[in-house]
């Protein structure tokens, strides 16, 4: 079984302070921590979608993950509904065809590939691959 399995399901929270519970970034921050060993910064998660946008854009963070075209296991994925980036993932594949695993305030947390994604109203914004310290 893909270790992203064991997430399907759990629910979408406001806060993000489960600890069973998430929200899109503290979800990604969980599963960067426990699979993959990094320390990702806390973003808050406003109910305003335009600071959150502005939050992901200029994080300084963001240095350590630039974007790439093809992505591998572990990579972020920014997505966004209509014009603003405001939501996030984590890819999942090749093992399971290749998808994000996500935390989405109506469903919790779900696994989609690209074209779920779509049909949900999610467009991929771009992949992100963390690379260290001094990107």
């Amino acid at each position: 079984m893909h270790w992203a399995a064991q997430y399907i399901g759990l629910p979408w929270s406001e806060t993000g302070e489960g600890p069973e519970s998430y929200h899109c970034w503290s979800f990604v921050r969980m599963v960067e921590a426990k699979h993959f060993g990094r320390d990702l910064p806390p973003i808050p998660n406003p109910g305003d979608l335009l600071p959150l946008a502005r939050a992901f854009r200029d994080h300084p963070e963001r240095v350590r993950w630039p974007r790439v075209e093809v992505p591998m296991e572990g990579d972020c994925v920014l997505l966004r509904c209509a014009r603003y980036p405001v939501h996030v993932g984590v890819w999942a594949g090749p093992a399971v065809g290749g998808g994000v695993l996500h935390c989405a305030e109506a469903a919790g947390v779900v696994y989609q590939r690209p074209d779920a994604l779509a049909g949900n109203g999610w467009k991929i914004e771009g992949y992100y691959r963390f690379v260290g310290e001094g990107a």
